[in-house]
């Protein structure tokens, strides 16, 4: 039986491009797990999809997942076909330039073959305190690598 894992994202950046941390709340059961990251040189959007990524890594077997994210680039871009488009056109956009952060968005590829993941859109710095915690440790990553 597939485990069903609510996993929240969220990356921030200081600058952008800046410093950036990505953070991420792992749900299971009565289990809950937070971790974070940081980069030196980084852009908002890609510590969005880092946070996806690191949160899907951090399973240790194939789950369903609920992930709940404020970026509207992850979330459109599973729930839009947007990725499927991209991978179609050879990694192109319609516009056919070359996507952006393709090495990101080929991991996450990857991750949702190995793992069931169904993307949800949450309202940003609002009331959900899963987000705004996920905000938090992202925020935290940058602070103390600063």
């Amino acid at each position: 039986m597939e485990k069903t894992v609510t996993l929240y994202t969220d990356g921030a950046c200081s600058g952008n491009p800046g410093k950036g941390g990505w953070g991420a709340l792992l749900m299971y059961g009565g289990n809950r797990r937070e971790i974070s990251g940081y980069d030196p040189a980084t852009t908002n959007n890609r510590m969005e999809l880092m946070a996806a990524i690191k949160g899907l890594e951090a399973l240790k077997e194939p789950c369903h997942v609920q992930l709940y994210s404020d970026s509207a680039y992850l979330v459109n871009a599973m729930n839009e076909g947007w990725l499927k488009r991209w991978v179609k056109n050879g990694w192109k956009t319609a516009a056919k330039k070359p996507v952006e952060n393709i090495d990101l968005w080929q991991e996450i590829l990857k991750l949702t073959t190995l793992h069931r993941v169904s993307f949800h859109k949450v309202k940003g710095h609002s009331d959900n305190p899963h987000n705004n915690r996920c905000d938090e440790l992202a925020r935290l990553a940058i602070k103390d690598n600063s």
